[in-house]
């Protein structure tokens, strides 16, 4: 099983850059952790201290800002791995003492919630960073273990369970059922309740129910505000921290200024589709759901997003519609050129490109993802 997530997920030492720290984010669970200490122990000629942020001497040493302590903290070693880093305060500061005064040391540090982990590291070391983002496993990292035809075959287990590690190795769909809602019951809401100091966790599981399902359409605030006795700002402040716990990813209104686009609203869907279904419950066989569509609409955007940040094509991704009820599912800006997708699970649908979208945005290019031909867009 080992040496299966480790073929998944691939080397690590392809994210690493001299004279920077190494900062991997992500969700809880989708492999950070087993990732950077895999890769080191494969370094048998380095000394590398290993060491989290839950232990209060790194905290002290490393939140410490003396020059002297920190240094000695790292002393002696080739290489240092911080994980659970966003629970040291001022560790940005510490990170950049490090570097300025160590700079052969490699530095690499980890966390999962990057609103705080991001917002500590980001300015005291603009210029010494490396930012690295882990999503849940990718097709085209499954393809390293699998071969097309497999991934075909198990599409509507990707659909039903999503792509985290430790689920993917799971043979039956109780275990991967019991995985997903342990995650979702123990971790998603962790770094939002610590770190955002929200005390009510039933607004924010309740919140997260209503959002999932409606994913594929956009997310009314007022109304989501109302059902939950909430206000508005407060479910703008919610949805950003989940986005920024890698819970929710958004799509936002793409225009370039035509009267009739509408650009104010926004779609958001889940980085996982398991964890969508294990928060509203919900592990029905594909036959049997009245989400399919919208649920293949998000497994399919999270998969390009994946694609595009792990190719390097930035993330520049929207969704398009007019107030006559013209609408594309998913807009891509890259290359220079636009490129439009509509999203069908069934791959003998007629689709055709909206003429008010053709006339606006000459040149642009315009396709269809469906289950038929998916695997074209996301490998």
């Amino acid at each position: 099983m080992e040496r299966k997530i480790t073929r998944i997920r691939g080397n690590f030492s392809k994210y690493l850059k001299p004279g920077r720290v190494t900062a991997l984010y992500g969700a809880r669970r989708v492999g950070k952790t087993y990732l950077v200490e895999h890769y080191l122990k494969t370094l048998r000629d380095r000394r590398i201290l290993s060491v989290s942020g839950d232990d209060i001497l790194v905290r002290n040493a490393m939140s410490s800002e003396n020059t002297r302590e920190i240094l000695n903290f790292a002393e002696g070693y080739d290489i240092v791995f911080i994980d659970e880093a966003q629970r040291i305060p001022k560790i940005g500061f510490g990170l950049k003492i490090l570097i300025d005064k160590a700079p052969k040391l490699q530095v690499i540090v980890s966390g999962s919630a990057s609103f705080e982990l991001a917002g500590q590291i980001g300015e005291p070391l603009t210029g010494r960073q490396n930012s690295v983002l882990l999503y849940p496993v990718s097709i085209e990292e499954r393809l390293s273990i699998e071969p097309k035809a497999k991934i075909r075959e198990n599409l509507e287990e990707m659909l039903l369970f999503g792509q985290y590690p430790e689920v993917i190795l799971q043979s039956r769909a109780r275990e991967k059922r019991g995985i997903l809602t342990e995650l979702t019951r123990s971790y998603l809401y962790k770094d939002i309740l610590e770190l955002d100091k929200v005390k009510n966790s039933k607004v924010l599981t309740d919140m997260l129910k209503l959002v999932a399902y409606q994913i594929g359409n956009e997310l009314n605030l007022t109304e989501l505000a109302t059902n939950l006795g909430i206000t508005v700002k407060t479910v703008q402040r919610y949805l950003d921290m989940f986005e920024k716990s890698f819970v929710l990813y958004s799509l936002r209104g793409f225009s370039r200024n035509a009267r009739n686009e509408i650009v104010k609203s926004s779609k958001y869907y889940f980085y996982d589709v398991g964890v969508r279904n294990a928060v509203i419950d919900d592990f029905n066989s594909l036959q049997s759901r009245g989400d399919l569509g919208r649920l293949w609409e998000n497994f399919i955007i999270s998969e390009r997003l994946k694609f595009r940040d792990y190719h390097g094509m930035g993330n520049s991704a929207y969704f398009w519609r007019t107030y006559e009820q013209q609408e594309i599912d998913l807009i891509e800006d890259f290359g220079g050129k636009l490129h439009a997708f509509e999203i069908k699970w069934n791959e003998k649908a007629k689709v055709k490109t909206p003429k008010k979208f053709l006339s606006l945005y000459l040149g642009a290019e315009f396709g269809c993802i469906s289950r038929g031909n998916f695997m074209a867009w996301v490998v």
